[in-house]
């Protein structure tokens, strides 16, 4: 019964959203000690709690593929599929970095090609580092306009968790021929690049390489006059009010 999804939920692409994780990677989470004690009725606000305890990205890693927490949390996600809404805040928000790394790979697991380019290009301009997991247990660093551009452009889940089938984000029709995005121009629309196209990606990376520097140069750190932990509060408080949540208690 607790690995069900729930009954109301919408499938994914004519299938069970859950089905979107590989049979093998479902079993190794729903028999891992932090789904069976953290994700256990796990609603989709108690999720955000826990997404926001997150201080990794990571899918499967060693010899007997064991799952990380954060992608106990995607299929928790794909179980209870929480309201589009409550996604969208996870992306749209700057004070947990790994909350928004979730949102985004659910949204790019579950939302159409229109969604994904809506929500996801405008990350390109986050350049927050994040801790990565990789598959032999050890930890790597990356940057969250990396990570999007992973999620956008590879056709299998960068954890190699998820559905083989490819995302036509940029050749769907249905993406509008003119619109506004912050990075525009900044990455081709193709998969198929040619010489050029590649010279002009690489051109493209260094100027993402030296926006980072710059970003980090002009500070963008929050203020500290507060302690660590009601800094904590107020940033939880802040994301639990646009959910409509109630506040914690300090």
């Amino acid at each position: 019964m607790a690995n069900r999804t729930v009954k109301d939920a919408h499938s994914i692409k004519g299938t069970n959203p859950q089905y979107l994780i590989e049979k093998i990677t479902r079993t190794r989470i729903y028999e891992c000690r932090y789904w069976k004690e953290e994700c256990f009725a796990l609603t989709a606000e108690l999720l955000v709690d826990k997404a926001m305890g997150l201080k990794y990205i990571g899918g499967v890693y060693g010899g007997n593929i064991k799952p990380a927490p954060f992608l106990c949390l995607l299929l928790k996600m794909l179980q209870i599929q929480p309201e589009k809404d409550i996604i969208v805040e996870f992306i749209r928000n700057e004070d947990f970095k790994y909350v928004r790394a979730l949102g985004s790979l659910y949204m790019r697991l579950t939302g159409t090609s229109i969604d994904c380019y809506k929500y996801l290009e405008p990350l390109y301009l986050d350049y927050r580092k994040l801790k990565r997991q990789k598959n032999d247990g050890s930890f790597e660093l990356l940057h969250m306009d990396e990570f999007i551009d992973e999620l956008i452009r590879e056709e299998r889940d960068i954890y190699k968790a998820a559905s083989s089938e490819k995302r036509k984000i940029n050749r769907e029709l249905d993406r509008p021929a003119r619109s506004p995005s912050p990075t525009r121009g900044r990455r081709s629309p193709s998969p198929h690049h040619s010489d050029r196209d590649k010279d002009r990606d690489r051109g493209r990376e260094d100027d993402r390489h030296k926006d980072r520097h710059r970003h980090r140069d002009h500070g963008g750190r929050p203020d500290k006059k507060m302690s660590k932990d009601e800094q904590e509060i107020q940033e939880a408080n802040e994301l639990r009010a646009k959910l409509g949540m109630a506040p914690l208690r300090p």
